[in-house]
């Protein structure tokens, strides 16, 4: 069965860390793009950032930009986001998505047909 399976996620002081971790099962292709959004109460969704699996420079939403980071396995199905100096900003659902894809460009993750059940993060000040 194809799907996206996470797992991490909870709750964390502000300047702490998290890391979420999002497997994509049954994807057979070698290569595909795969990434992390977000969603607040009230708030449209958020590119957190994406990654093409088969190699290139991942994308990070301003927001996040040196404080997340977005890694993957040698098999390219399975990608991390390691999360540093949380902010209470940071506080959303987290949503991990996939496509298989051929060539380089990604779109945005949450266009993805294949995401996951979402996980919550929160961040206290």
């Amino acid at each position: 069965e194809v799907k996206v399976v996470q797992s991490g996620g909870g709750s964390q002081q502000s300047g702490g860390s998290l890391k979420l971790s999002c497997e994509a099962w049954d994807f057979t292709f070698p290569t595909n793009c795969m990434g992390w959004f977000r969603q607040q109460p009230g708030k449209e969704r958020e590119e957190v950032a994406t990654v093409y699996t088969g190699g290139g420079v991942p994308r990070y939403a301003d927001s996040v930009k040196g404080r997340f980071t977005i890694s993957q396995n040698s098999a390219g199905n399975t990608v991390y986001l390691q999360m540093n100096s949380l902010k209470p900003e940071d506080t959303a659902m987290y949503y991990c998505a996939a496509e298989v894809k051929i060539e380089s460009s990604c779109r945005r993750p949450d266009e993805y047909n294949y995401r996951s059940q979402g996980t919550h993060v929160s961040v206290s000040s």
